[in-house]
């Protein structure tokens, strides 16, 4: 992928040496649909990570599933800021991105 179909972004990129397609036919069906409607462009290893770990904590799919929505949209939330700047609309009302003071970051 060129770096010009990313876009502006703060978020890490790292390059892959395996096969993507393979990686997301191995995923969940549930997973695999939900990465399908993803806002942000995950790579099937990360995504799978994040949902084994709110799996683990929530012990049901669709709870963890909601997690992971949560999750892009927190991130969606902190690249808007950086690259758009504080007036970024998006993201002061989502669970963690508060700074310390309780203020939205």
């Amino acid at each position: 992928m060129s770096a010009r179909n990313r876009g502006a972004t703060s978020l890490r990129l790292k390059r892959r040496s395996e096969d993507p397609m393979r990686e997301f036919d191995r995923l969940p069906p549930d997973l695999r649909g939900w990465l399908a409607t993803a806002i942000l462009p995950w790579r099937p290893k990360s995504v799978r990570a994040a949902f084994d770990r709110a799996l683990a904590r929530t012990r049901n799919v669709a709870s963890a599933l909601r997690e992971l929505d949560l999750l892009e949209a927190r991130l969606v939330a902190k690249d808007g800021r950086r690259v758009w700047g504080e007036s970024y609309p998006i993201g002061s009302e989502l669970p963690g991105c508060e700074d310390r003071s309780g203020r939205a970051r």
